[in-house]
């Protein structure tokens, strides 16, 4: 039982090492990620979206009030270290990740829509990323208390998500609109480019901190993996339900199955000082579900009958 205490105290109490310049990097590398998503991004598939207004319900259902509900009773359920319980609600409170659109692709989904709903949830994400997280995580007391003791300023918190995602979207798309063949020869290098450079930064905070990584990633690993893959199937069967296509299907289980793990790491070292356990489970998170993400749209792609 010692052990077991000492285990939560240290967990909770970690500080993943990061400096400013690491940082500033960091939050360039997901505006410029967002920026390239908006690149491919017009106003026509907007109007597409709302032409369907089912599909932009189940979309916004799925990610924003389905997954974060279902997070909530996991943590109930699985009691994981309270710094750890509020990552898994943080994730949950973050738009798909803009990875989600070449997954929807090759799994054969409908990839206009995967664009589409990554940018709508990109907008109501500034409103809805810092309600859930602070509602959710006010709602269970072990995480309450972390809320408590940092500066969660709702207002600083949509704006920085709004300086993040919210700006690089609306000038991916200014550029996209007056400058066509510009954006798109712009949107094939900077697509890839700014992932690689994503993924780089994130394991080079883990090799800054490969004490830490080593001692705990066994207390996120299956968690992260858990989490993961209740969200792919709650996005699935959310899109089922409404009597969704199978293309449209495969695209909202992905939606809601890729989080933006990047901002999520954001968040954190802005608002929560690099928790900890907050820490590296968005970090692992942001590994896990490109490697997720790709098994499953390679076996979607490859599978003729998906159900």
């Amino acid at each position: 039982m010692h052990l077991k205490i000492s285990s939560v105290v240290k967990i909770d109490d970690l500080k993943i090492n990061f400096d400013e310049s690491g940082l500033w990097v960091l939050n360039s590398a997901i505006s410029i990620i967002m920026f390239g998503v908006a690149l491919g991004i017009t106003i026509n598939d907007f109007k597409r979206l709302f032409k369907n207004p089912k599909i932009v319900f189940v979309g916004v259902l799925s990610q924003f009030l389905v997954l974060p509900i279902a997070t909530f009773l996991l943590v109930i359920l699985l009691k994981p270290h309270p710094s750890l319980a509020l990552g898994m609600i943080l994730i949950a409170a973050c738009p798909g990740g803009n990875v989600s659109n070449f997954f929807s692709k090759m799994a054969g989904g409908n990839a206009a829509l995967s664009v589409s709903l990554t940018a709508f949830a990109t907008l109501i994400c500034i409103v809805m990323t810092p309600f859930n997280l602070q509602f959710w995580g006010s709602l269970y007391e072990p995480t309450n208390e972390i809320i408590k003791t940092v500066s969660l300023n709702s207002y600083d918190l949509f704006k920085l998500v709004t300086l993040i995602l919210g700006i690089p979207l609306v000038l991916g798309m200014g550029i996209k609109h007056y400058y066509s063949t510009i954006a798109k020869k712009i949107e094939k290098t900077l697509k890839p480019l700014s992932m690689l450079v994503f993924i780089a930064l994130i394991l080079i905070a883990f090799s800054q901190n490969l004490t830490v990584f080593k001692n705990y990633i066994h207390h996120v690993a299956i968690l992260v993996i858990a989490h993961n893959i209740i969200a792919f199937i709650l996005g699935f069967y959310t899109a089922k339900n409404f009597r969704l296509n199978k293309k449209d299907t495969k695209t909202i289980a992905i939606e809601t199955g890729i989080q933006n793990g990047g901002l999520g790491l954001l968040l954190i070292f802005g608002f929560f000082d690099g928790l900890g356990g907050m820490a590296l489970l968005a970090a692992f998170w942001g590994i896990w579900d490109v490697f997720s993400g790709m098994i499953l749209a390679t076996y979607w792609g490859r599978k003729k009958k998906t159900y």
